[in-house]
């Protein structure tokens, strides 16, 4: 990916910070969003955001949202917006307790949450097939970037089944070295608090669901996401603790078993997942293409001119996506500048 951030918008923190708040999500009209209950197998429930095409058989582009993400995220509405420019069918699928509403299950999700991934891509490719689909892409930002990378590796050839190609977005391939660094310093007093913020209410409602669940008043405590993952996140889905929850869960270490196409993209100037951290050729499959460019910050990648707009992550995304998989996409121009 050839990007280069705006000369008004220097550096990781701003390039992050400014594309989530304020720059351009969309160019044509809102798309009405249609939604969708599914039941899974542990008798829980996930929504699963959809907006058609103009016929149901156009490929269908899947976007796993980031930590506490949903469909209303900067990049999912860019995303959306530039799927409906294409003709493209569009699904956006909520982990547990992002929809707005808080899931049944003595759970929640986590980043190494491939077998959600996995049943969640084999229900949406049957149901593509059923009304004469054939391709599906699928993308995941952040969060949803590892787990969908993980997926990938664990099935090998056969994840074709379910995807035809996927990338990850500025995901924290190694959970262990991205950790460490959204624990320090400025990424502490504002990415560390604005996820806390969301996190630890709702993992107090899922107490009140299920009493005793974990420990409450340890959790009242917690002022970073070490110790919110030691407390809640690993416990709940079956590691030890935070260090094995993210030695685990991380994608990178089995990246060489991934046979479908795949991207990754990483800004090098992420805040909270250090170059240092980021995949080399030789520890990636030749399935895996790596995009790394200087700039771009956490899901950023805002250009143009003030404002500035963020439909050039999903333009490359999405024309690389499509492209892999013999349905190239031509890229917009980009009026702005």
């Amino acid at each position: 990916m050839l990007y280069r951030a705006p000369a008004w918008l220097p550096g990781g923190h701003a390039q992050t910070i400014w594309s989530a708040l304020y720059a351009r999500r969309r160019w044509g009209p809102v798309v009405p969003r249609q939604r969708e209950r599914w039941v899974t197998p542990d008798n829980d429930f996930i929504d699963v955001d959809r907006q058609p095409a103009s016929q149901p058989d156009r490929p269908l582009v899947v976007l796993f949202h980031g930590l506490e993400g949903s469909s209303d995220s900067h990049y999912a509405q860019a995303f959306a917006d530039w799927a409906a420019a294409h003709d493209l069918n569009f699904a956006l699928p909520h982990f547990r307790g992002c929809s707005g509403e808080l899931n049944h299950a003595p759970r929640a999700y986590h980043s190494g949450d491939h077998q959600e991934i996995d049943w969640v891509l084999r229900r949406l490719r049957t149901q593509h097939q059923a009304q004469g689909g054939q391709t599906l892409v699928a993308a995941g930002v952040s969060l949803g970037g590892n787990a969908l990378m993980r997926w990938a590796a664990e099935h090998g050839a056969t994840a074709g089944q379910s995807a035809d190609a996927i990338a990850s977005i500025c995901s924290p391939l190694d959970l262990v070295q991205s950790g460490r660094a959204i624990g320090k310093g400025l990424n502490r007093q504002i990415y560390t608090r604005m996820f806390l913020r969301s996190m630890k209410p709702k993992a107090l409602a899922k107490w009140a669901q299920h009493p005793g669940l974990f420990d409450r008043q340890r959790l009242m405590a917690v002022q970073d996401l070490y110790e919110f993952d030691n407390v809640f996140t690993a416990p709940l889905h079956g590691f030890k603790n935070t260090d094995d929850y993210w030695s685990r869960a991380s994608a990178k270490p089995l990246m060489r078993g991934i046979r479908i196409p795949a991207l990754a993209l990483n800004a090098r100037n992420d805040p909270f997942v250090p170059a240092s951290s980021l995949p080399r050729q030789a520890e990636v499959s030749k399935s895996v293409t790596l995009w790394q460019p200087e700039d771009g910050g956490h899901v950023g990648f805002a250009q143009g001119s003030w404002p500035s707009h963020v439909r050039g992550l999903p333009d490359a995304v999405g024309a690389w996506l499509l492209g892999a998989v013999g349905c190239p996409l031509a890229l917009p121009e980009d009026g702005d500048g």
